[in-house]
């Protein structure tokens, strides 16, 4: 088998135009292979980032049943009391939590004083917020950045903003109902315009949690979600299954769980885009690498009949066809890896 190596490697150095040629070949496929590779990695990187990090957060904690009615926005199914206790508490024991923020969403009236729209709002502790999705502060087109903002202050969605030809410093009013259906409103001034973005809660506005809890009247604690950052999105998997297994298991007086816990994949559509670019990506891959295997498999068809004077002379003195094989198969797997090398080294 010795032999055999050190034949093909004479052979490679003794038709150098030829191993260029095949090396060249495979190092470009090699290169086409991880730069595309990396591109739509990256490209997926960039957009999961965008959602969780600028709106959802990694993992979503709601009490039991939200989640399936949340186009409705329902305040009668907050998390409150004692159970947001128990949900900083196990978050506070889970090493991989970076930050946590607690929000009430809920849907208001929006007027300018001469039009009147719907909105869906946030309400949050500022700097929560930013801890949980950094990324927030960049979706403020206008106005202004710092802190996010006041208490008496709206972020409104890039969308009403130009419907209702609204600016920063504009005083607006918003009209809520609370849980037990009584009105009330609440004037506001304009902090900054919030860029848009897909996914659910991407078109929301944000005003601040105090102002939340006046405008519905909620006395004591109470929110409607908890969004979760981990230190690193690769922990997912694990710290949902630790959240599942302490919060999910949890039961009421009536046996029925309290909480619910989802990743930012369960809730986002987006997910399923990510799906189809992983499986666009393979597929792409697939292609790449046949396309060289074809080039390459006719370099080494060409080889074989250049060399077929050279095949029946080392046959002639008794070499074994297997033998003969061996010897184009280890050239061809010293191009192999030859082209390889290189082509990864180029990719870094």
């Amino acid at each position: 088998m010795l032999n055999i190596f050190k034949l093909a490697s004479r052979n490679l150095f003794r038709y150098k135009r030829r191993t260029l040629l095949t090396s060249m070949l495979i190092t470009l496929g090699v290169v086409a292979v991880l730069l595309f590779i990396s591109v739509s990695g990256s490209f997926k990187a960039l957009m999961v980032g965008q959602i969780t990090d600028s709106m959802l957060g990694h993992i979503q904690i709601h009490k039991k049943g939200y989640l399936a009615s949340i186009d409705s926005l329902p305040l009668n199914r907050n998390l409150t009391g004692k159970q947001l206790d128990k949900v900083v508490q196990v978050l506070a024991e889970e090493a991989a939590v970076e930050a946590y923020s607690m929000r009430i969403k809920l849907g208001a009236m929006f007027s300018n004083f001469t039009e009147t729209t719907n909105i869906r709002l946030n309400a949050v502790t500022p700097m929560d917020e930013i801890k949980a999705a950094p990324l927030l502060i960049d979706r403020v087109l206008e106005g202004k950045k710092e802190g996010l903002l006041e208490p008496g202050e709206i972020l409104i969605p890039e969308l009403i903003a130009k419907g209702m030809k609204v600016k920063v410093g504009d005083g607006i009013v918003l009209v809520a109902n609370n849980k037990d259906g009584s009105v009330n409103g609440q004037n506001f001034m304009v902090r900054g315009i919030l860029e848009g973005i897909s996914g659910p809660g991407g078109r929301d506005g944000m005003i601040h949690i105090d102002d939340a809890t006046s405008l519905l009247r909620i006395g004591a604690a109470e929110v409607s979600e908890i969004a979760v950052r981990l230190k690193d999105i690769d922990q997912l998997p694990a710290v949902f299954a630790s959240l599942q297994e302490k919060l999910g298991s949890m039961k009421n007086q009536q046996g029925l769980p309290v909480f619910e816990v989802h990743t930012w994949e369960s809730i986002s559509p987006f997910f399923n885009i990510a799906k189809m670019i992983d499986l666009m990506t393979f597929f792409i891959k697939i292609m790449l690498v046949a396309i060289v295997l074809v080039s390459i498999m006719n370099v080494m068809i060409m080889a074989v009949y250049e060399r077929i004077n050279e095949i029946g002379t080392i046959s002639a003195i008794g070499t074994l066809p297997n033998k003969i094989l061996g010897l184009f198969v280890v050239e061809g797997f010293l191009m192999g890896v030859l082209g390889t090398a290189v082509g990864t080294v180029i990719s870094l």
